[in-house]
């Protein structure tokens, strides 16, 4: 049986093992044979080189980090270097090592930090990974197991999922609902809908809709919601309390580690990849220097929102998302968003105030679309903590901008053969 605590680490079980085994800050940084002897008898590890072997607690919260910047970062992940932490083996240093990056990042970032997104991001990956793992019946089991640990009731209303659906972490699409309640057994899905389901194999349509996959998705999200809540618990006492040093010291660590990812990004594998670096004006496409001399007639919103935005954001803090192929938030890449405040938003502002008339005089609301497109939802000021409530809009095609915008695209020599504007540029830059 799969120890509760190796998914869920703040379940009771967990504490109990914080309370029993983990609680001297002082003995962290202290080599641990029982930690070295497990990992190291892990059959699927790696262990041909020493660097991968964790040798105390904080170094198992640093392989924890490294396992998340290297699996969606580096094409070269290699699984075989981190297995342990997919071994049930492992349950009591991991669970101390759960709780020492969260009050690590607690007490020095805070919840709406870059730094403590993460970590609950990486939480919600590392447990979707260990479930993939499992045998099915083992899955199935500890699945239901934790559900029942989470949720007392035998009824879930959707009311009790209302954190996770206005945060986003779960949309009410992913739900079947019936009079309120969110159904998830089979028995409960056969009794409501059993006229609708008669004649259509109702354990095929139940599988299809729900099975263990809405199951693991709400305990994933609820227990990545804990996680935030602890951060923030954690941030909240240190309010009144001096910051443990070591806490700061691994905190520091952290970042270091997690900086690496926007390497990865912001500056390009030096293969190719075009490095996240101040606009170079003269370098952009006809279409771009279009919009930034401001549009006389009409698309003003179209252009200054949907397609200038998107581009000089990407342009200068992510001009390889084409090539990397995954999705990054803003502050992934301009952690305090000093480059989107200082540099980005002031030229797209300034394009909107070239156009005839001025954008923002008669659609003031337009700066909020635009901060929606940067992913920050639809609010007046770039803040954090609302980061992800909408989507950051990569740049429009050539082929949208000849559909919707013909008036912009007036081609050049270097516009043959390229299919987006931000091919363009970056064609410029690895060429100047």
């Amino acid at each position: 049986m799969i120890p509760m605590s190796f998914i869920n680490p703040l379940s009771d079980e967990g504490k109990q093992i914080v309370r029993k085994d983990g609680g001297d800050l002082n003995r962290i940084f202290d080599e641990n044979d029982m930690l070295i002897e497990t990992v190291s008898s892990i059959k699927s590890q790696d262990i041909s080189d020493d660097a991968y072997i964790p040798r105390n607690y904080v170094d198992l919260v640093i392989k924890r980090i490294e396992w998340y910047v290297e699996k969606k970062s580096d094409l070269k992940y290699n699984f075989k270097k981190f297995a342990f932490l997919f071994d049930a083996k492992i349950t009591k240093f991991d669970v101390i090592s759960f709780y020492i990056l969260c009050q690590a990042v607690g007490v020095k970032f805070g919840p709406n930090s870059r730094e403590s997104r993460a970590i609950v991001e990486l939480q919600g990956q590392l447990i979707e990974n260990r479930l993939e793992e499992l045998i099915t019946s083992e899955r199935t089991e500890i699945t239901e197991q934790i559900m029942n640990n989470l949720i007392l009731q035998d009824k879930i209303k959707w009311t009790q999922l209302a954190d996770l659906i206005s945060s986003k972490k779960i949309s009410m699409q992913d739900l079947v609902l019936k009079d309120g309640n969110v159904i998830l057994d089979f028995e409960d899905y056969l009794e409501e809908f059993k006229d609708e389901v008669m004649h259509r194999q109702p354990e095929k349509m139940y599988n299809l809709l729900i099975g263990n996959r809405v199951k693991e998705l709400i305990i994933i999200k609820m227990i990545m919601q804990n996680t935030e809540n602890y951060i923030k618990s954690v941030h909240e006492q240190m309010s009144t309390v001096e910051p443990n040093p070591t806490l700061l010291k691994i905190a520091g660590e952290i970042s270091e580690v997690l900086s690496k990812e926007i390497r990865y990004y912001g500056s390009g594998s030096g293969d190719g990849d075009v490095k996240a670096s101040p606009l170079n004006v003269d370098l952009l496409p006809p279409c771009i220097k279009h919009a930034l001399d401001g549009i006389k007639s009409g698309g003003r919103n179209e252009v200054i929102v949907l397609f200038l935005t998107p581009f000089l954001s990407y342009a200068r803090l992510y001009p390889s998302v084409f090539r990397s192929n995954t999705s990054l938030k803003v502050s992934d890449v301009d952690a305090d968003l000093k480059i989107t405040k200082n540099e980005i938003l002031p030229m797209i502002h300034d394009a909107a105030d070239r156009c005839s008339p001025p954008l923002f005089d008669d659609q003031p609301q337009e700066k909020v679309n635009i901060n929606a497109k940067l992913g920050f939802g639809m609010h007046s000021e770039l803040k954090l903590q609302h980061e992800g409530e909408t989507t950051w809009y990569t740049p429009m095609s050539c082929e949208k901008v000849k559909l919707n915008m013909p008036g912009l695209c007036k081609p050049d020599e270097t516009c043959k053969g390229i299919t987006n504007p931000l091919s363009y540029y970056n064609r410029n830059m690895r060429t100047k």
